[in-house]
């Protein structure tokens, strides 16, 4: 969905985030205070207007990416070049007290046994506008920025976390989240749970799903469709149903 304000251009994600795009809108943002949580800037510009922009934003503590042209293109969602794009709405250095305690769907991942399929899951997670993405598996370091890389770094634009689910189960309850879990033993499906609000959304492992002690504590069990023989989507595949489904109950309320 696009928005023009006069010569203010925004490009409104569906969840809680937006982009923003070109040196004077950025600009504007960032005098008018908006909650903006990093900038991506053309590589080799010369373009004195975003290079200012871009020291300004350093200077306020803003992340500041310098960026290959592709990269700018990939994540862009207006229909002309920009060299210079700003991310509104998520702080993708915010810790994980913040995250739990703020707005949005945060994701718990427990127990996954592939770092690519934890990769596409935070892609996933990101995309459909998830103030982050928390994992409770047995990677090492090698494993973990693999799982990052996959996701097409969604590090640089939302926060990801590697805790166990107890840890963070804890804090949820503490912080007041719903904890939906995802799982064939639930007995609604996802259109039949308000996903709207500020979920704490769980998916299990490939292998053993959601483990019983993580079961035990979710206010709600979903289970998303399934017809054929094998009994499980894909780890990421689950993700994606549950959050599209979330974001068009979002859309309906507006």
């Amino acid at each position: 969905m696009t928005a023009v304000l006069g010569e203010f251009v925004m490009v409104t994600l569906q969840d809680t985030v937006r982009q923003i795009g070109g040196a004077t809108e950025i600009d504007a943002a960032l005098r008018a205070g908006a909650p903006v949580g990093v900038i991506l800037v053309e590589r080799d510009t010369k373009d004195p207007a975003v290079l200012a922009v871009g020291e300004m934003a350093a200077a306020m503590g803003i992340r500041v990416r310098t960026v290959a042209p592709t990269v700018l293109g990939r994540v862009s969602r207006f229909d002309t070049p920009q060299r210079i794009l700003a991310l509104v709405g998520r702080a993708p250095t915010a810790d994980l007290d913040e995250i739990i305690a703020g707005g949005g769907a945060v994701w718990l991942l427990v127990g996954v046994a592939y770092p690519s399929n934890a990769g596409m899951a935070i892609r996933t997670a990101e995309v459909s506008g998830a103030a982050g993405v928390i994992i409770d598996a047995d990677f090492d370091a090698a494993a973990r920025r693999f799982a990052l890389r996959i996701s097409v770094r969604s590090d640089w634009y939302m926060p990801v976390f590697w805790e166990r689910a107890k840890e963070v189960l804890d804090r949820a309850a503490a912080r007041g989240r719903f904890i939906i879990g995802i799982e064939h033993v639930g007995t609604r499906a996802p259109w039949e749970v308000d996903l709207t609000g500020r979920p704490l959304l769980v998916v299990g492992g490939e292998a053993d799903g959601i483990p019983q002690e993580v079961l035990e504590r979710c206010h709600r069990l979903v289970r998303i469709p399934m017809a054929g023989f094998i009994p499980s989507y894909n780890l990421q595949a689950a993700v994606a149903a549950v959050a599209v489904e979330r974001l068009r109950q979002k859309e309906r309320l507006t």
